[in-house]
C-alpha cells in the first residue's frame, strides 16, 4: 500500500502521465500524492471478458476496485454469481475475480483508487 506525499500537489486531468487505451475503451493513470489514481472511459458495448481479458491473459478480473461512478451504468458479476449494477453517483468495491459490461448506450466513467497502477497494463 502506498503512503500519500508530504507535499502540496495538483495535477490536471487534461495530462495524465499514462493513458492504456484498449478495445473499447482506455484508462488514464495519473501519480498524484504518492499514489496511482485512474479514470476509465468505457464506451458502450464495452465486456470485461472481451476488450481486456486479451491483454489480462486471466479468466476472469483479478483487479480490485474502489471507485467512484461518473457517468454511464456498469453490470459487475462476481465469479460466484452476486451481482451489482452501479450508475451515476456510486461508490463501488469489486474485489478480484469478476467479470463486467456496460449497460446501455452511454459511456461509463469511473474513478478508480486502487487498480490504477496494473489494470490493463501490457
Amino acid at each position: 500500500m502506498s503512503t500519500i506525499a508530504n507535499k502540496l500537489e495538483r495535477k490536471k486531468a487534461a495530462a495524465p502521465d499514462e493513458t492504456r487505451a484498449f478495445s473499447k475503451g482506455k484508462i488514464d493513470v495519473y501519480s498524484v500524492g504518492g499514489t496511482g489514481v485512474g479514470v476509465a472511459t468505457f464506451e458502450a458495448g464495452w465486456k470485461w471478458s472481451e476488450c481486456v481479458k486479451p491483454i489480462a491473459g486471466t479468466p476472469s478480473c483479478q483487479a480490485a476496485h474502489i471507485g467512484y461512478v461518473l457517468s454511464g451504468r456498469m453490470k459487475v458479476v462476481m465469479d460466484d454469481g452476486a451481482a451489482e449494477e452501479f450508475g451515476p453517483g456510486d461508490l463501488m468495491s469489486i474485489p478480484p475475480g469478476h467479470d463486467a459490461w456496460i449497460v446501455g448506450s452511454d459511456t461509463c466513467r469511473i474513478v478508480d483508487w486502487v487498480a490504477a497502477a496494473t489494470y490493463a497494463k501490457k
